[in-house]
């Protein structure tokens, strides 16, 4: 019994690692999500091997009183669903600067900005084109950190990406 759970596992693997993958060595774009606020951001993926890449994103979002750049690296794991399809996870950091423009009455009207650091975690779907060099993604991105604007420290982003490979 022992050895056919074994072997059970060991095709299993064999199976998962078998598939190919293509990963892009490059890949530049935008992603467009949304956390507290419509945004978009400027999305540059660098592959490190076939199953695994970094990604550096650089963005702004604004609301109606909240205006906020920030800056996120992310290192991911890929793993092949079908010919084109991949779903990948990832952990990073990222720094964000926010101003915070609220009118609190008619009299008090508090100009707030700050700084604050966060980490961050990343899943998420893509599909590469065969005969087309363009990457389309949808993944979500919990955040948590200190000096958040809305004082919870925690945002979650979800965002759609359109990335040209070369």
């Amino acid at each position: 019994m022992k050895k056919i759970i074994l072997s059970a596992f060991m095709l299993l693997g064999l199976a998962f690692s078998a598939q190919s993958q293509d990963i892009a060595k490059n890949a530049l774009g935008l992603r467009l999500g949304s956390n507290d606020g419509f945004g978009a951001e400027i999305s540059y993926q660098r592959g490190l091997s076939q199953k695994n890449r970094l990604e550096f994103d650089l963005g702004w979002r604004n609301s109606r009183n909240i205006d906020a750049v920030k800056a996120v690296g992310l290192y991911q794991w890929v793993w092949n669903i079908d010919q084109g399809f991949n779903w990948y996870a990832g952990v990073g950091a990222g720094i964000a600067a926010w101003d915070d423009k609220h009118e609190y009455g008619p009299v008090y009207n508090d100009d707030l900005n700050g700084v604050y650091v966060f980490a961050a975690g990343d899943i998420g779907i893509e599909y590469g084109f065969k005969n087309v060099p363009i990457l389309l993604s949808i993944d979500a991105r919990p955040e948590i950190g200190s000096g958040y604007y809305n004082d919870d420290n925690f945002g979650f982003d979800v965002g759609l990406g359109v990335k040209f490979k070369f």
